[in-house]
């Protein structure tokens, strides 16, 4: 009876994931596609890569993408952090359920909700100030750190919870300064909660489409949106390749995240040995 749960659990497993990476797979196979079919493939070829490089709209989307990416991720880290260790030291629990509970606000909310409520706020925002082009970067970027914030503080609070706090008062009380204790202390213990929510609000922000299609202006154009433009008419096997290579450079961030974290908690187990 037991073989036979294994055996259903095992095969329960593997649909779930042909059938979440099947489509990626086939996508990455017709990348390398000769021909210009997206369905019939006539064999090898890297000429859909060397026609991705080529083309200077996508290549520019690609820019914004990764560099709106990049300063939401900096930027969700560093306001998270401050807001999980501020969280953690409260001593107002009702306030600290309060804040927790705002926080998850953004993850549990539909994005088109949140999309067209940013959206709106933006214009109205423009025109107190008299601007109609408002929307553009940094309604974009201040619209991705709302939803990626949440995923920073939740990846940090365990860490802070696991930590000793002991070991940071005795740094006090050896002399050592609250903001050098906790650079000198705290952080080094919390690091990989910080560089997996890092990770994640990256990895978030460079694949959000819905929220970004309602809060980006005409100056400022990510990769998703300028893919969907193109399904209106027809998606080349050179977006293929755009996407197999964003695919690949994303899986060697969670790959490296996670060879990163498990040394890290091996570390720790042996320094409590």
């Amino acid at each position: 009876m037991k073989n036979k749960t294994s055996v259903l659990q095992k095969f329960y497993i593997f649909l779930i994931f042909f059938f979440l990476y099947a489509p990626i797979g086939v996508m990455m196979l017709f990348s390398f596609n000769s021909d210009a079919s997206t369905y019939t493939f006539g064999g090898f070829s890297l000429h859909w890569y060397e026609e991705m490089f080529k083309d200077a709209a996508a290549m520019n989307s690609l820019k914004n993408s990764v560099v709106l990416a990049i300063v939401t991720a900096v930027v969700s880290t560093v306001l998270g952090t401050m807001a999980a260790v501020g969280l953690f030291n409260s001593r107002r629990k009702l306030y600290k359920r309060a804040m927790m509970t705002a926080t998850n606000i953004p993850m549990m909310n539909p994005e088109i909700v949140t999309g067209i409520a940013m959206m709106l706020l933006f214009v109205f925002a423009g025109t107190i100030v008299s601007k109609s082009d408002v929307l553009g970067f940094w309604t974009l970027l201040i619209a991705h750190v709302t939803f990626a914030l949440p995923y920073v503080i939740l990846n940090i609070m365990p860490k802070l919870k696991q930590f000793d706090m002991h070991v940071y008062e005795a740094a006090v009380d050896l002399g050592c300064k609250p903001v050098k204790a906790f650079f000198k202390v705290v952080l080094p213990e919390i690091m990989t909660g910080i560089i997996t929510g890092c990770v994640m609000s990256f990895t978030l922000s460079l694949d959000d489409f819905i929220i970004s299609y309602f809060t980006n202006g005409p100056s400022f154009q990510t990769l998703p949106i300028y893919i969907f433009s193109m399904t209106k008419k027809r998606v080349k096997p050179d977006m293929f390749a755009l996407s197999t290579l964003m695919f690949v450079v994303i899986l060697v961030l969670l790959i490296l995240m996670n060879v990163a974290q498990s040394r890290a908690e091996k570390k720790g187990k042996s320094g409590e040995k």
